[in-house]
């Protein structure tokens, strides 16, 4: 039997919110929490909420980056945090990932039973089931694909025409529809997500080199940050789109001057999942040698008990140091728990975006005039634009047609976001983010009719329905930049219809009836 947390018990302030500390709004919170740590549990909670006439909304890890799941007025929240783990079930061949497993518990569990891994994200604390849901991308990707690509079964509850939970196992075979839909078209649109089924996954890595690239602004004049931009999204789009690159994953964090600096990490293994040749490595560092900057070369401790990884930061001036530090199978875990850090819970605001090209000289100048700008004596350290190095194993094309991801021919993908601390400062931080991204996409690579957003054309990929920014509705057109124009939106509804008739999951960017 779940635990119910209404209002008045104490655990509730502390539980009614997620990461996003500017969510719920005041009004906006549901009246009760249901903390289920079976399906049983989820089944029973789901069928009382529904009898009642409450709205559910489903939470596993807490990281939407909107209201969709706490924002719930007089409704009830479905808290799966507890549904954790990832193994393979006795009298069964297929790993199962439950939804309310951390991302880093999943790399972890995975790891120590079966040396296999999910080419899944770099925050170990989002949960399993908003992450693969709505595709799952991250450090292998490029070497492995999109988590969702190696899906075979889901198990979900939805609610039939009576209003009756019905308990399903999803795969190629059975409903076919509805599981072509929840590899990659996001969370809360067609039922609770209690398990996810692999047949296969692939091994985890032997050895991985990492190497980060740190830069001042002071040093930073407009003409190298430039050639830094471009020189980035060049390789991607070009030497990066060779196979023996494809274990090469790259972000650069381009923060706002007040912040000082930025940077980029990347993490390099050959395919084979050693670091036998470096030679790609090296061609790719090289490739920044005029841009200045400090290479540090991180040197991590094996995985013993709760001992933390050493650092040892080596600068290396204006040049980049090429000498890179091997780390082992075990020290792989250390370095995805470092870039799992992320940033803590604050209140924040994203936005997203696919490129399918490198930089344009425009599109360069646009984001270094942002990232120089003021807005009145707003603090905007904490504004942000990273981004990540994509393609590879994800651009296979058949893809489109068996998952509900349709970006398969971008290089980038790009995040744009802000993180602050006070309310008062909600207009001003989130104005600046929306300025920023409005001026980046109504250069002369936008789509002359959806001017403002990437909307796909030769240059731009739409967005990511992960990333969701609630901003977008603005456009009527919002469903073709996260689903495309292709027919997969319409596809994505006939299922809605059918599994969902009476419109028991929804929130402000789910799938419309």
């Amino acid at each position: 039997m779940a635990t119910v947390i209404p209002r008045e018990d104490p655990r509730y302030e502390s539980l009614k919110a997620g990461h996003n500390l500017r969510w719920p709004a005041e009004g906006d919170e549901a009246s009760r929490i249901f903390i289920c740590e079976s399906t049983g549990d989820v089944a029973e909670s789901l069928q009382k909420i529904i009898d009642t006439g409450m709205r559910p909304t489903i939470r596993s890890g807490g990281h939407c980056y909107e209201d969709f799941a706490v924002g719930n007025p007089g409704g009830a929240i479905i808290d799966l945090s507890l549904l954790s783990g990832a193994s393979i079930p006795q009298g069964s061949d297929a790993y199962r990932i439950e939804p309310g497993t951390t991302l880093w518990s999943v790399y972890t569990q995975l790891y120590k039973r079966y040396g296999v891994t999910i080419p899944g994200g770099t925050c170990g604390t989002v949960g399993a089931g908003g992450h693969i849901s709505g595709g799952g991308y991250g450090l292998l990707s490029r070497l492995h694909g999109l988590t969702c690509d190696w899906l075979t079964a889901v198990d979900i509850l939805t609610v039939d025409h009576s209003g009756k939970v019905v308990a399903r196992t999803v795969d190629a075979q059975r409903d076919s529809d509805l599981f072509r839909a929840l590899c990659g078209a996001g969370g809360g649109s067609y039922g609770i997500i209690t398990g996810f089924h692999f047949d296969k996954l692939p091994p985890a890595p032997h050895q991985v080199i990492e190497a980060n690239l740190r830069f001042t602004w002071a040093e930073m004049n407009e003409e190298r940050f430039i050639r830094y931009l471009r020189t980035f999204g060049e390789y991607w789009e070009t030497r990066g789109q060779d196979a023996d690159t494809w274990g090469m994953f790259a972000v650069t964090s381009i923060s706002h001057v007040s912040g000082g600096g930025f940077g980029m990490s990347i993490q390099f293994m050959n395919p084979d999942g050693s670091v036998s040749d470096l030679s790609v490595l090296n061609d790719y560092l090289d490739r920044f040698k005029t841009c200045g900057g400090v290479t540090t070369t991180n040197r991590t401790t094996p995985l013993r008990g709760t001992h933390a990884p050493a650092l040892d930061a080596q600068p290396s001036g204006s040049q980049l140091c090429v000498g890179n530090h091997v780390v082992t199978q075990q020290d792989w875990l250390l370095a995805t728990a470092r870039e799992a850090g992320g940033v803590g819970s604050s209140r924040a605001k994203y936005k997203s975006a696919y490129l399918k090209r490198g930089f344009t000289e425009a599109e360069a100048r646009c984001i270094y005039k942002h990232m120089h700008r003021s807005l009145g004596s707003t603090d905007l350290r904490g504004s942000v634009l990273e981004i990540d190095s994509y393609g590879g194993a994800i651009n296979r094309p058949s893809l489109a047609q068996t998952t509900a991801v349709y970006q398969r021919s971008s290089i980038i993908k790009m995040q744009p976001m802000a993180f602050w601390r006070e309310a008062e400062d909600d207009a001003v931080r989130s104005q600046w983010l929306t300025e920023f991204y409005t001026d980046l996409f109504s250069g002369p690579d936008a789509d002359p009719k959806h001017i403002g957003t990437p909307y796909p054309n030769n240059h731009y990929d739409g967005c990511y329905c992960n990333y969701p920014d609630k901003d977008m509705l603005a456009s009527s057109y919002w469903p073709e930049l996260y689903y495309g124009a292709s027919g997969l939106y319409p596809f994505l509804q006939e299922v809605k219809r059918k599994y969902d008739p009476n419109n028991i999951f929804h929130h402000a960017m789910s799938i419309r009836p």
